[in-house]
């Protein structure tokens, strides 16, 4: 299979690390004209740097906004007025018991890992649509189905964007503009890495040891039995935004390594 998105614009948010950046070197090799999005110039430039020496592409744009806000949405508007493939990758974790999650917790983590994605995708699918062509993906996670217990407004957060993706691939039903949602489960992301190392030396254990206790305490029921790489995940992801994946729409699709305990 030769999957070419050339002449395809695309844009990712939280796109200067980890998941997204793969996915927007994925997309960029691909052939697609990609728009990187951050909070930080100096990291967009490192960025925008690592991705024009990794893919040959000279044509990488960034744009200097905060999705996670109403303006910062505005502003990505504003720089780049269409797109053809958009996905929404931008969103936050972090544990917390649940009886100390206080309002302005939620209210933060579903503004910018639920709303970032609802006033992008408001404003992009309707040029999607008019054109006849489309991809839109959503960014969850397996924790939208398995809820952990030490972030339950994380998990919510991402269970919100399972109903959000099914029902906007509803709203462009027979309008070529496919909507679906992606569920990674634990990737070896530089968040992650730290992550495991402060858990690391918590547990007087290294850091190489870690990742493996993890997944023993906290996800038993992998198949892969180690964290994905982040290209593992965009590799999907660039599958679902080609051509090639014309009538998958609508749908949950997982790279999470068989933690969710289902047939279906």
């Amino acid at each position: 299979m030769q999957i070419e998105l050339s002449g395809k614009q695309a844009l990712i948010t939280g796109s200067t690390a980890g998941i997204g950046l793969a996915i927007a070197t994925g997309l960029a090799e691909a052939g697609a004209q990609v728009t990187i999005v951050g909070r930080d110039q100096n990291k967009l430039d490192q960025t925008q740097a690592i991705l024009v020496k990794t893919t040959g592409r000279n044509d990488i744009k960034t744009i200097l906004a905060d999705a996670g806000s109403a303006e910062g949405c505005q502003t990505i508007i504003a720089q780049q007025p269409d797109v053809d493939i958009l996905v929404n990758n931008l969103g936050i974790y972090g544990g917390k018991p649940f009886f100390e999650i206080e309002d302005a917790d939620w209210e933060t983590i579903y503004q910018i890992n639920v709303m970032s994605g609802i006033r992008l995708s408001r404003h992009y699918a309707k040029g999607m649509q008019s054109r006849g062509w489309g991809r839109i993906q959503f960014i969850s996670s397996e924790s939208a189905l398995n809820i952990p217990a030490e972030m339950v407004h994380y998990g919510v957060s991402k269970a919100a964007l399972q109903g959000l993706s099914r029902g906007l691939a509803k709203v462009l039903a027979g309008s070529g503009v496919t909507v679906n949602t992606i569920l990674p489960g634990p990737t070896r992301t530089e968040g992650v890495i730290t992550m495991m190392a402060d858990m690391a030396r918590e547990r007087g254990v290294t850091p190489e040891e870690m990742p493996g206790i993890f997944l023993r305490e906290n996800r038993p029921s992998s198949l892969l039995q180690r964290f994905a790489e982040p290209e593992e995940v965009a590799n999907l992801c660039v599958y679902v935004a080609s051509e090639q994946a014309s009538a998958t729409t609508g749908a949950a699709l997982r790279v999470e390594g068989g933690i969710v305990e289902s047939i279906a």
